[in-house]
C-alpha cells in the first residue's frame, strides 16, 4: 500500500504535467506532512521552486496545479496558503478505508522494495582480547537497528562483525605470555577475560619501552602470519574465549551478527597491492607503500598518503579494509555496503573508498557508506567513565540498568501496594533496563555525543523506552478488562469524528513514511520520535475518547483504533530492538 505521501506527490507531479507539460515530469513535488493541522494534513511547496522557469508567480503556478487535480474521495479541496504553499486535508471517511485496509495485514500496509537488493552491515567490532566497553555500545545498537529495518523492509542484508583479531596486538600479547603466563598458550580459559586485558596493557608498554622486546613482538606477528603451529593455537584459545565473552553480551541485546574478522581477509592483502600497483596508484613514501589522496593534505599543504603496507612489510587497517571491500563486491555481491563506526574514523573512511574507487575495487554501482556517530558521555559531560577514570565495561554497564530497572519496578510496586512474582519482576527488569538503554542512545541524533543517565533513560514521562512500552500496556489492559479479542474486529466499521481520533489514525499511517525516512537517512531517532509522538497522541485519545463505555459504533471503532496503535508500536519497537511486555 503507497502512503499517503506518495499518493500526493503522484497527484501533484501528474497536475504539473497537466499544467505545464511533459518538462516538469521529473519536478519533485516537495510534498510533506505538516506540522500544524490548521494547514491541512500535507503540503506541496513545489509552486514555489518554479516562478522563474514557468515565468508566473508561485499562487498562480498552484492555482493551476488544483485546476488539474482529479476529483476524487481522498483530500477534500485543497487550499491556497501564504505565497503558494498548497495544503491538503484527507478525507475521514478515505483515513477508515486505509485503517480498514492495514488492520488485516500483518505488516500494517508497509510494502518490500522490489528488487531486493544487497547490503552488508559492518558494525559492532570489537577487539579480541580485550572486553566490550561502553563505546561499543553504539555501534552495536545502531548497526542492529538499522539491519532490522533494512531486513524488514525486503532488503537481502548480511550483518558483518569485523573484529580485530589480527596484527600486532596478538604479536604483543603472545609473546609476553611465553613469558609471564606460557600455560594460556595452550590451555582453553587459563586465564579470565580481564586478566588478559590486564596482561595486554602490561605487554603495550613493554613494546613500547623495550625495544628487544618490540622485536620479540614482531617475529610472533610473523610466526602468526606463517602460520606457525604454536602461534595459531594460541591465537585461536585467545580468539575463541573472547568470543564467547562477546555472545554473553549479544545475546543481552539480542544481537545477531556473522563474524568475519580482520584474519580472513589476511590471505587476499598482497592482491589488494597487486590491484593498486597494477592502476598505477601504488607510491614509496619514507619506505612504506602508499596511495597519495585527493582533497587530504598536511598542515603543509601536502597530500596526505594512505598507507597500505608498512616499511617493515606489514599491512595495516587501510589494505584490510580494501581487502574486505573487494570480498563484499566480489564475493558477497553486495549493492550497497554501511559501516556503521565513531566519528573519529570519518576520514579513514573518506579515505580507503577513495582508493578503492579508483582502483575499482569498488565500482560505481556499489555504494560505501560510513554511519558516524558521536561519544557516550556522563552527566558531567565528560566521556563516560568508572570513578578511576577507567573505561566502562559494556556488561557491567548493562547489568547495573537491569539492576536500577529492577530498583525502580520493586518501588512502584510497593507504592501501588501491588504484589507480583519474581519471575515478573526479574523478566520485567530486564526488558525495561535493556530497552531504556538501547533507546536513549538509538533517540538521539547519532551525529551527536550523548548524556548518558538511568534517571532519564528509565522515567516513565518522557521520550523513554518504558514511557513507550506503558502506551503499548495500555490496549492490553483494555483488552483485558473488556474481554475483547482484537483478532475478531477485522470485519467492524471505522468511524473517525472525534479530533484526537482523526490525530491518531493519520500518525499511525505515517509509519511507512518514517521508515522510508530512516532507510534512506540511516537515522534511527526519525523512527524513535514517531513511536513517542504516536504514544503521545494515542495517551490523548485515551483520555479524551471513552473506549468501552462508548455507543457503537464508536466502541469497536476506537477498539480497532487502540489495537492499531498496539501493533504499530509493536511493529516499530521491534525495529529498534526492542520487545514489548503485555503487563508492567
Amino acid at each position: 500500500m503507497k502512503s499517503l505521501r506518495e499518493l500526493f506527490e503522484i497527484a501533484v507531479k501528474d497536475a504539473l504535467v497537466a499544467a505545464f507539460g511533459d518538462e516538469l515530469a521529473a519536478t519533485d513535488p516537495l510534498v510533506a506532512a505538516t506540522n500544524n493541522p490548521k494547514f491541512g494534513d500535507y503540503q506541496s511547496n513545489v509552486a514555489l521552486s518554479l516562478p522563474k522557469k514557468l515565468k508566473q508567480s508561485p499562487r498562480a503556478i498552484a492555482e493551476k496545479i488544483i485546476a488539474n487535480l482529479p476529483a476524487n474521495d481522498t483530500w477534500e479541496t485543497p487550499e491556497i496558503a501564504g505565497p503558494g504553499f498548497i495544503n491538503f486535508t484527507v478525507k475521514p471517511t478515505y483515513l477508515a478505508g486505509l485503517l480498514t485496509e492495514i488492520q488485516g495485514d500483518r505488516n500494517l500496509g508497509i510494502e518490500k522494495v522490489e528488487p531486493a537488493s544487497k547490503i552488508v552491515v559492518d558494525f559492532s567490532s570489537p577487539n579480541i582480547a580485550k572486553e566490550m566497553h561502553v563505546g561499543h555500545l553504539r555501534s552495536t545498537i545502531i548497526g542492529d537497528c538499522i539491519a532490522r529495518i533494512l531486513e524488514f523492509r525486503g532488503y537481502d542484508v548480511l550483518r558483518l562483525n569485523h573484529i580485530g583479531d589480527w596484527g600486532t596486538q596478538f604479536g604483543m600479547l603472545i609473546a609476553y605470555l611465553r613469558e609471564a603466563y606460557p600455560e594460556a598458550l595452550t590451555t582453553a580459559d587459563a586465564l579470565d577475560i580481564g586478566d588478559l586485558v590486564s596482561l595486554y596493557k602490561k605487554a603495550k608498554i613493554r613494546f613500547d619501552e623495550d625495544v628487544e622486546f618490540k622485536e620479540t613482538a614482531r617475529n610472533e606477528v610473523v610466526n602468526l602470519q606463517a602460520g606457525a603451529e604454536d602461534s595459531r593455537h594460541a591465537w585461536g584459545l585467545l580468539c575463541e574465549q573472547s568470543r564467547r565473552e562477546f555472545q554473553v553480551i549479544y545475546d543481552l541485546l539480542d544481537i545477531n551478527l556473522t563474524e568475519r574478522g580482520e584474519s580472513f581477509y589476511n590471505p587476499f592483502l598482497p592482491d589488494v597491492l597487486a590491484k593498486l600497483d597494477e592502476q598505477g596508484l601504488l607510491e614509496e613514501d619514507a619506505g612504506a607503500k602508499c596511495v597519495f589522496l585527493e582533497g587530504f593534505t598536511n598542515k603543509d599543504g601536502d597530500p596526505l598518503p594512505l598507507i597500505v603496507q608498512k616499511t617493515d612489510g606489514g599491512f595495516n587497517y587501510a589494505t584490510t579494509d580494501l581487502a574486505a571491500i573487494n570480498y563484499r563486491v566480489a564475493e558477497d555481491h553486495a549493492d550497497k555496503i554501511i559501516y556503521v563506526t565513531d566519528s573519529g574514523q570519518g576520514n579513514h573512511f573518506a579515505g580507503v573508498f577513495q582508493v578503492a574507487k579508483k582502483s575499482g575495487l569498488l565500482p560505481e554501482n556499489v555504494e560505501a557508506i560510513h554511519v558516524p556517530f558521536g561519544l557516550v558521555l556522563g552527566e558531567d559531560g565528560k566521556r563516560l567513565k568508572t570513578r578511576s577514570g577507567e573505561t566502562i565495561k559494556l556488561k557491567s554497564l548493562l547489568d547495573e540498568a537491569i539492576v536500577q530497572a529492577r530498583q525502580d519496578i520493586e518501588a512502584r510496586l510497593e507504592e501501588e501496594e501491588r504484589s507480583e512474582t519474581t519471575e515478573f519482576i526479574d523478566r520485567v527488569a530486564q526488558i525495561v533496563g535493556i530497552s531504556a538503554v538501547k533507546y536513549a542512545d538509538l533517540s538521539q541524533n547519532r551525529t551527536t555525543d550523548y548524556k548518558f543517565s538511568f534517571q532519564k533513560m528509565l522515567a516513565l514521562k518522557g521520550n523513554t523506552a518504558p514511557y513507550l512500552l506503558y502506551a503499548y500496556v495500555r490496549p492490553q489492559g483494555i483488552s483485558r478488562k473488556g474481554n475483547i479479542d482484537f483478532t475478531k474486529l477485522e470485519s467492524a466499521e471505522i468511524v473517525l469524528s472525534e479530533e484526537a481520533e482523526l490525530i491518531l489514525a493519520k500518525h499511525i499511517l505515517q509509519l511507512s513514511e518514517v521508515l522510508q525516512e530512516v532507510e534512506q537517512e540511516l537515522l534511527p531517532n526519525r523512527l524513535c520520535q514517531y513511536l513517542f509522538e504516536l504514544s503521545q497522541k494515542f495517551n490523548q485519545f485515551y483520555d479524551r475518547c471513552g473506549i468501552l463505555n462508548a455507543a457503537e459504533p464508536q466502541r469497536t471503532s476506537r477498539l480497532i483504533l487502540a489495537d492499531l496503535t498496539a501493533r504499530t508500536l509493536k511493529l516499530g519497537l521491534s525495529l529498534l530492538g526492542i520487545p514489548v511486555l503485555e503487563r508492567m
